[in-house]
């Protein structure tokens, strides 16, 4: 599928698509997702909310997962958080580990543009029919 074939299909997640999320780069291997940081994503303390994170994360996963076929959706994931971002940008990158027949396992990494990691994920996608 090409790139524009995944941001077609994706401009349909409206989640993602109210959060501002552009896919960048994407393959069956990996992908690079990107959110600019707006008023909207901020908690009560003035941070990030965490939700913002995990919505990159599994957003940058099923990009991936998808990329040959759309009939993956999150299964499972988990998120440690790293630090506060300063920067203006979050961009994650989802890498695939193992793709298998109905489960695709991927872990991603998500940095601000001041290149400091601000959190680390991992996924795993189940095929749908």
């Amino acid at each position: 599928m090409t790139i524009d074939e995944l941001r077609n299909f994706f401009s349909n997640d409206r989640v993602a698509t109210y959060m501002g999320c552009r896919i960048i780069e994407a393959d069956s291997n990996h992908s690079i997702v990107e959110i600019d940081i707006e008023e909207k994503h901020f908690n009560g303390n003035n941070c990030v909310q965490g939700g913002v994170f995990f919505t990159l994360a599994d957003f940058a996963s099923a990009v991936t997962a998808n990329a040959d076929e759309i009939a993956f959706v999150s299964a499972d994931g988990n998120i440690s958080f790293l630090s506060a971002t300063q920067g203006s940008k979050l961009i994650a990158e989802a890498t695939v580990i193992k793709r298998g027949k109905t489960l695709v396992f991927c872990d991603v990494v998500i940095n601000d543009d001041c290149n400091k990691t601000i959190a680390k994920a991992s996924f795993t996608m189940c095929r749908v029919k």
